[in-house]
């Protein structure tokens, strides 16, 4: 009887304390610029409203001046009480090179959730190029027996994300499948709405998440079913979702797509969306000995904005950030050369325009590696590819077993990788690391600008 009390009572205070207006997951950063920073939470529908409050606690620009304690609110003023939730507040008129903290209210009282964010630099015209990092990685796998496959467990230990939350990077880049969807989510609405929210607001995630600035893409698994594209019939739906939960600085155009770029440093940030325009990967990869150009993975219209964003920018190192593997020549699986005509178009167009400082940044693959194509009269090109942080690893074997483009791997372990730019200007490199679970060292690789330029004929 006792236990029987006890379980009521239990189950009670548990009903009574979720009925609460709460947090669900976050605060969680989004982009922080100069001179304005997003931050996103997830609230519960009790919830009636919310604000955020925030002051400069340090000027770094000016290290001597007496900062005053002002602090300035933001009031959302979206729609709340639905049962999914998700915000973003958008502050502005921040001084560049600053460390800010802020708080959350919820129904007008300070409910404990805060952090600090720092602005970036002016540095352009001023100062030496910065020296920064930042993280990286796709396929993150929370379990829900209920819904997961049979046997054993797919998703592996999220303790890594401690780990990645120690780092002191300017940003994390998720390279796709942030969240699984299951085979009860792919057709229903509410479906992918419920795993997008249930796996952000999982406890583990909760310090990583405001550690740092996060921006992603999307792969096959948080747009919709394995190895599906444009076909999917949720995939606006998706979209919508998938908006909600990342705060990018923008998400495609004319309502199609997520593809953006940021920029940090000297390195521009391309991050393109695999997804929304892709063909079935079963479609001919050929018609009559020619390249199937009905064949795409980013579309006409993505294609287009990559190309001129590849062209103004005047960044040292313009990486690339794609769900797929580009390069991988022995890949039995998904991989952007499957599509000729497309990757063909985007080969030619880097070779004739010359342009430098290419690098691809995939996922996907449930192992990590940087594969290496050597290019006629070019540099070479790399496609360095960061799987998996939680979800099942995979071990390299068949044609990829010993792949001869491969110049780095690591198989059967989840794990991380850190970008850092570092050097003079003119000298500047790139240092690749990747890390296990527990923030152990795994690999490296190093490449400097000027092997990631396009050789001088006697004609330049």
């Amino acid at each position: 009887m006792y236990k029987l009390l006890f379980s009521a009572t239990l189950t009670f205070f548990t009903i009574l304390l979720q009925a609460q207006p709460r947090i669900i997951s976050g605060p969680m950063l989004g982009p922080v610029e100069l001179r304005d920073a997003k931050i996103w939470l997830e609230v519960s529908s009790e919830v009636k409203t919310v604000a955020l409050k925030y002051s400069m606690i340090k000027d770094i620009s000016n290290p001597g001046n007496k900062i005053e304690a002002i602090e300035k609110t933001v009031q959302y003023k979206g729609q709340l009480g639905n049962e999914f939730n998700p915000i973003t507040f958008t502050i502005g008129g921040l001084q560049y090179n600053a460390v800010y903290h802020y708080y959350i209210i919820i129904n007008g009282k300070p409910i404990g959730a805060k952090g600090e964010f720092t602005t970036k630099d002016l540095w352009q015209w001023r100062k030496p190029v910065p020296d920064f990092n930042f993280l990286t990685g796709s396929c993150a796998y929370f379990n829900e027996p209920e819904f997961d496959r049979p046997g054993k467990p797919y998703g592996g230990d999220s303790t890594i994300f401690e780990s990645m939350a120690k780092e002191k990077s300017a940003f994390m880049l998720w390279l796709g499948d942030a969240w699984y969807t299951r085979e009860v989510d792919y057709f229903s609405e509410w479906g992918l709405w419920y795993r997008a929210s249930h796996d952000r607001a999982m406890p583990i995630m909760k310090d990583f998440l405001k550690a740092m600035p996060q921006f992603g893409i999307w792969d096959d698994h948080d747009f919709g079913p394995n190895n599906f594209g444009t076909s999917y019939n949720l995939k606006e739906a998706s979209r919508n979702v998938f908006n909600s939960y990342f705060c990018n600085p923008s998400s495609g155009e004319n309502g199609q797509g997520i593809y953006t770029m940021t920029s940090w440093g000297d390195a521009d940030i391309f991050m393109t969306d695999g997804r929304w325009w892709r063909s079935a990967d079963e479609m001919k990869d050929s018609v009559n000995g020619k390249p199937n150009h009905e064949k795409v993975m980013l579309g006409k219209q993505q294609m287009k904005w990559l190309k001129n964003a590849l062209l103004y920018s005047n960044a040292t190192f313009k990486i690339i950030a794609v769900g797929s593997q580009v390069l991988n020549p022995v890949s039995p699986y998904e991989v952007w050369h499957k599509f000729p005509a497309e990757y063909n178009e985007l080969m030619d167009f880097l070779a004739e325009n010359k342009i430098n400082g290419v690098i691809f940044l995939t996922g996907d693959r449930h192992h990590s590696e940087i594969i290496k194509v050597n290019r006629p009269g070019t540099y070479p090109m790399y496609d360095i590819t960061v799987s998996p942080l939680t979800s099942g690893t995979h071990k390299f074997g068949g044609p990829e077993k010993d792949n001869p483009y491969r110049i780095l791997g690591i198989d059967e372990k989840q794990n991380y990788s850190r970008f850092s730019f570092s050097g003079k200007k003119n000298e500047r490199k790139l240092t690749v690391e990747f890390f296990g679970i527990k923030g152990e060292k795994l690999g490296e690789w190093v490449v400097n600008e000027n092997e990631l330029k396009t050789p001088k004929t006697s004609n330049q």
